[in-house]
C-alpha cells in the first residue's frame, strides 16, 4: 500500500469540504493548514441566511454567460478561500497553506488552473496566508508562494479565478 503524499491527503480534505458547495456552475472547498493542522475549511455558497443558487435553481453569471474570472459582483456566494478566512484567526493564518479544490459542476471535471480571483488574493496576502497549493488532476497540483503575487502587483487585478 502506497501513503498518500501531504500535498494530495490536504488536497482530498478540500475535495470532500467542496461537496458542502452550493453553486449551479464551479464548487470550490479550500482549507487552511498551519503547522500540520486544519484551521479552518470553507467552500462556496451563499451569505448565511440567503438562498444558494441549488435553491434558486439559477446561476445569474451561467445564465448571462459569463466568462469565468468576470463580474464576481453578480454571483451569490461567497468564494471557499474567502468563507475560510472569515473562519480563521489571523494570528492562526500567518505562515500558513491555503489548499483549494474546484469542481466543474456540469462535468465533475476539476476545475483546470485554478486560482483565487483577485479579491480572494487580496484576503489571502492580508491573511499572512504563505502558499496556495490547487488541485489539477486527482494526484497533481500547482503551488504557488503568495510573495510572487506581491512581487508581481498586476496579478492582482487581471482576470484570475473560477
Amino acid at each position: 500500500m502506497t501513503r498518500t503524499d501531504k500535498e494530495n491527503y490536504y488536497l482530498d480534505i478540500a475535495e470532500t469540504v467542496l461537496e458542502r458547495g452550493t453553486c449551479l456552475r464551479r464548487n470550490f472547498g479550500a482549507i487552511i493548514v498551519q503547522h500540520d493542522e486544519i484551521v479552518s475549511s470553507g467552500y462556496t455558497g451563499a451569505p448565511r441566511g440567503r438562498r444558494n443558487c441549488i435553491d434558486t435553481g439559477v446561476c445569474v453569471r451561467e445564465s448571462l454567460n459569463i466568462p469565468r474570472g468576470e463580474r464576481y459582483e453578480l454571483c451569490r456566494s461567497v468564494h471557499a478561500e474567502a468563507n475560510a478566512i472569515i473562519s480563521a484567526s489571523r494570528r492562526d493564518m500567518i505562515g500558513s497553506t491555503l489548499y483549494l479544490v474546484g469542481r466543474d459542476m456540469k462535468t465533475g471535471n476539476y476545475v483546470e488552473n485554478a486560482s483565487p480571483c483577485s479579491m480572494c488574493k487580496r484576503m489571502i496576502i492580508n491573511a499572512g496566508i504563505t502558499r496556495v497549493v490547487a488541485r489539477n488532476t486527482k494526484n497533481t497540483f500547482s503551488s504557488v508562494y503568495v510573495e510572487e503575487w506581491i512581487e508581481n502587483d498586476e496579478s492582482l487585478t487581471g482576470k484570475f479565478g473560477y
